[in-house]
């Protein structure tokens, strides 16, 4: 089992930056690869980022491509997205996901754990 937790989330304004945390415990970190979702009201989870098991290999959502930013620090068990400019549609709640492969992937059902999720609101 691996369990996830997230934070930062917050209400910001449009243009301005946030970074969310996942710190990860439970399993061998560096086994996992690791994503990032967010679900809208109304709307389906969505793919994020997502990054490979060392940080070599990384993969963005054209929506967020340029302005989002997905690190990882595995001798701290947490990965990170870096979220500037920010825009009203990028309001949601983000989720960390966590795969038992090395390797990135964008479809939610690829992923094994995840974690409550934290809430994003930005505001016009």
């Amino acid at each position: 089992q691996v369990q996830l937790v997230e934070s930062g989330g917050g209400l910001v304004q449009a243009g301005d930056s946030l970074r969310l945390s996942c710190a990860a415990s439970g399993r061998t970190f560096s086994n996992y690869a690791m994503g990032w979702f967010r679900q809208a009201p109304g709307k389906e989870r969505e793919f994020v980022a997502a990054i490979s098991w060392s940080g070599g290999s990384t993969a963005y959502a054209d929506s967020v491509k340029g302005r989002f930013t997905i690190s990882r620090d595995n001798a701290k068990n947490t990965v990170y997205l870096q979220m500037n400019s920010l825009k009203p549609e990028d309001t949601a709640v983000y989720y960390c996901a966590a795969r038992m492969s090395l390797w990135v992937r964008t479809t939610p059902n690829q992923y094994d754990y995840w974690g409550q999720g934290t809430q994003v609101t930005v505001s016009s």
